[in-house]
C-alpha cells in the first residue's frame, strides 16, 4: 500500500495548459485535474450529492433533528457526572490508540479524552438519523465526519497532547527539531533507507527470460536437486512491484518457494508512463498472464501449472482461468488466490466512492496525465484508515520527534508505480461499480465468463485485518465455484497477512477445506474453525505437493525463443 509522505499534492504532475482550440471538454478534463490536487482524487459532486440527500432528510425530519440537540444536552450531562465519578468512564473502541498512554489518563486529559470520545459518539448519531437516507450516502457522510473528527482530534494539537507536552518538557523543545528533521527526510522522497532491489531485496537468484511491452518474465534458479514438475506461476498486483513476495530473503515467499523444491516463475509488471495510457485491462491478461504461459510451456513442456495471484492481480489470474476454462485450455493445474476479491459488493470503504460520477471524474483526471500516479493511489488507501496511518503517525513523527528506522516492507511500500488510464478506469468500472465477474457479464474476446467453468482445486487466503479485500469479500468466491475450495484465514492485514514466513511470531491461521457448493456464511464458517499457530505458507505448501507430480530434474533456465536475458530482478522493477 503506497505510503502518503509523498504528498499527492506536491507530487502530481500540474495539469496541462489550455491551448487555443480546445474544446469545452479538454477545458473542463484540465479543469478536473486541477480540482484533483485540492480533493486527493474525490469528486466533489459525489461528496455534495451524498450530504445534499443527507441535509434534505434531516430538513424534513424536524422532530428527529430536535432530538438531536436534546441527545447533545444529554452528552453533556454524561460528562459531568463522569468528572464527579457518579459514573464509569467511556472506553474507546479496541482499534483506537489515540489515547493509550498513561498521560491521557491524568487530570484535565482525562476529561478532555471523555469530551472528545462522547462528542464523537454524538456526530456517529447525527449522521444515522434520519431515515430514508440512499445507504451509500449515508455511508460517504459517515466516511467524511469520521475523516473530519480524525482531523480535529486533541492527539493532533501539541499543546493539548500531554505526551507532546511531556516530550517537549524532557527535551527541551527537541522533539520538535527531530519532528521537522523527520518532515524534511519524507518530503525528500528518501524513505527506503538502504534498502534496494536488486540489492537486499529482491535478491532471489534467477534469470528474466522473456520480456514484452508489459512484463518481465523470471525464472528463479532451483535449489533443490530434484523439483515438482508443475511449475508455480506468480501473478502480482500492478498497483505495486512484484517484490513484496521477494523481501530479504528471510521473509521472501519466492525464495521459501524455491527450497521447498518448485520452480517459480514471477511476472514484474512495466511502471507505466503516459505512453501507455491506452493500455487495457484485457492486456493485462493477455500480454501479462497469457504470454507467460506461453513462456512457461516452452520451458517447461506439458507440465501444468499452479497459477498463484495475489491481490488485483489474483482478481486477473481468476479472469484468466475462467476465460481458459471456458476455452478448453487444460494447462493450469491449480488456482490459489491470496487476498484476491471475486465479488465486489462488500469490498470494504474503498468502494464508497465508485461511483459512476467519481468514475467520470477519475477518468478527467488520468487521461490528463495519462496515468494515476502512486500519490493518488495511496491518498486512496490512507483515507481508509486515516486515524492510525495519516494522524497517529504524523504526531509520532513530526510532535514527538519518533524516527522509524526502515525496514524492508516499508522500503517496498514507497517504491510506488502508476496505473495506465484505461486500465484504472476499465477494473474500477467493470469489477468494483458494475460487479461483472460475479454477476456473469464479464467479456473476454466478446464473450462472457463464468467462474463457475473453473474447475481445478483452490487455495484461498484472507487476512483478519484486511481493509483493501475484506476477508468476507474474498471468502464469496466460495458461492460462485463448486472446485473443491480450502480457505485460510491469516492473521494480519492485506499484506502483513500475505508476508506471513515460517518462524514470524504471534503469528496464526485458521483453514478448511470444502467440496461442492458451500453452505456455510463466512460467520459461521469462522466459529467452526479452529485458530492454528504458525504460518500459512506451510499448509500451502503441502497443498501444492499433494497436487504435484513425483519431483524430477529442474527444468533448464529458459529455451530457444525464451533465452535469459539479464539476472534477477530485472529492468522493470528499478523503473522509476
Amino acid at each position: 500500500m503506497p505510503d502518503m509522505n509523498r504528498s499527492a499534492i506536491i507530487a502530481e504532475p500540474p495539469p496541462r495548459p489550455t491551448v487555443p482550440g480546445a474544446s469545452p471538454a479538454e477545458v473542463d478534463r484540465w479543469l478536473h485535474a486541477w480540482e484533483n490536487r485540492f480533493t486527493l482524487g474525490r469528486s466533489p459532486s459525489t461528496v455534495a450529492l451524498a450530504y445534499l440527500d443527507w441535509a434534505a432528510h434531516a430538513a424534513n425530519a424536524p422532530f428527529q433533528t430536535a432530538e438531536l440537540a436534546r441527545s447533545a444536552v444529554g452528552q453533556w450531562r454524561r460528562l459531568l457526572r463522569i468528572a464527579l465519578g457518579q459514573e464509569d468512564k467511556v472506553a474507546p473502541p479496541a482499534s483506537d490508540h489515540r489515547f493509550a498512554a498513561p498521560a491521557w489518563q491524568q487530570h484535565p486529559f482525562d476529561l478532555l479524552t471523555q469530551a472528545v470520545l462522547l462528542g464523537e459518539a454524538w456526530w456517529n448519531d447525527v449522521v444515522d438519523n434520519p431515515a430514508g437516507v440512499n445507504p451509500r450516502h449515508r455511508r460517504i457522510v459517515r466516511f467524511t465526519v469520521r475523516q473530519w473528527l480524525d482531523m480535529v482530534s486533541p492527539s493532533n494539537v501539541p499543546w493539548l497532547n500531554p505526551e507532546v507536552i511531556e516530550a517537549a518538557q524532557a527535551s527541551n523543545g527537541r522533539n520538535f527539531v527531530d519532528g521537522l528533521i523527520n518532515l524534511l527526510h519524507d518530503q525528500s522522497g528518501t524513505t527506503r533507507g538502504d534498502f534496494a532491489a536488486g540489492r537486499n531485496l529482491a535478491v532471489t537468484p534467477g534469470k528474466v527470460v522473456f520480456r514484452n511491452a508489459l512484463i518481465e518474465l523470471i525464472q528463479y534458479a532451483p535449489a533443490t536437486a530434484t523439483v515438482a514438475p508443475e511449475p508455480v506461476l506468480i501473478v502480482p498486483a500492478w498497483i505495486m512491484k512484484y517484490y513484496i513476495l521477494d523481501l530479504s530473503p528471510g521473509n521472501s515467499m519466492i525464495r521459501w518457494l524455491v527450497a521447498q523444491g518448485y520452480t517459480v516463475f514471477a511476472i514484474s509488471w512495466r511502471n507505466p508512463t503516459e505512453a501507455m495510457h491506452n493500455t487495457s485491462l484485457d492486456d493485462y491478461r493477455a500480454k501479462g498472464v497469457m504470454a507467460a504461459l506461453d513462456a512457461i510451456r516452452a520451458i517447461c513442456g506439458e507440465a501444468k501449472v499452479h497459477a498463484t495471484g495475489y491481490c488485483l492481480g489474483g482478481t486477473l489470474t481468476a479472469i484468466t482461468a475462467a476465460t481458459m476454462a471456458r476455452d478448453g485450455d487444460d494447462r493450469l493445474a491449480s488456482l490459489s488466490l491470496f487476498a484476491a476479491q471475486t465479488d465486489f459488493t462488500e469490498a470494504g470503504e474503498l468502494q464508497l466512492f465508485i461511483t459512476e460520477d467519481q468514475l467520470s471524474f477519475l477518468a478527467d483526471v488520468t487521461e490528463t496525465q495519462g496515468f494515476l500516479s502512486s500519490a493518488q493511489m495511496g491518498s486512496a488507501f490512507q483515507m481508509l484508515q486515516s486515524n492510525e496511518l495519516v494522524w497517529s503517525r504524523a504526531v509520532r513523527r513530526y510532535l514527538l520527534g519518533q524516527r522509524e528506522h526502515p525496514f524492508d516492507l516499508m522500503a517496498w511500500n514507497v517504491d510506488g508505480t502508476r496505473l495506465p488510464a484505461r486500465m484504472h478506469i476499465e477494473y474500477l468500472r467493470r469489477l468494483y461499480l458494475r460487479n461483472e465477474l460475479a454477476e456473469g457479464r464479464f467479456e473476454v474476446d466478446g464473450r462472457p465468463l463464468a467462474l463457475e467453468d473453473i474447475h481445478l482445486p483452490i487455495f484461498l487466503v484472507g487476512t483478519e485485518q484486511d481493509h483493501i479485500a475484506p476477508w468476507r469479500s474474498v471468502y464469496k468466491l466460495h458461492l460462485f465455484t463448486a472446485a473443491e475450495l480450502t480457505f485460510a484465514l491469516a492473521s494480519g492485514g492485506h499484506n502483513a497477512g500475505i508476508v506471513s514466513e515460517p518462524g514470524h511470531p504471534h503469528r496464526h491461521f485458521r483453514l478448511r477445506t470444502d467440496s461442492g457448493r458451500h453452505t456455510l456464511g463466512p460467520d459461521e464458517w469462522l466459529a467452526a474453525t479452529r485458530p492454528q499457530d504458525g504460518s500459512w505458507w506451510t499448509a500451502w505448501a503441502d497443498w501444492l505437493k499433494k497436487r504435484s507430480s513425483a519431483p524430477a530434474e529442474p527444468p533448464p533456465m529458459g529455451a530457444p525463443g525464451y533465452l535469459p536475458l539479464c539476472d534477477a530482478p530485472g529492468t522493470y522493477v528499478l523503473e522509476d
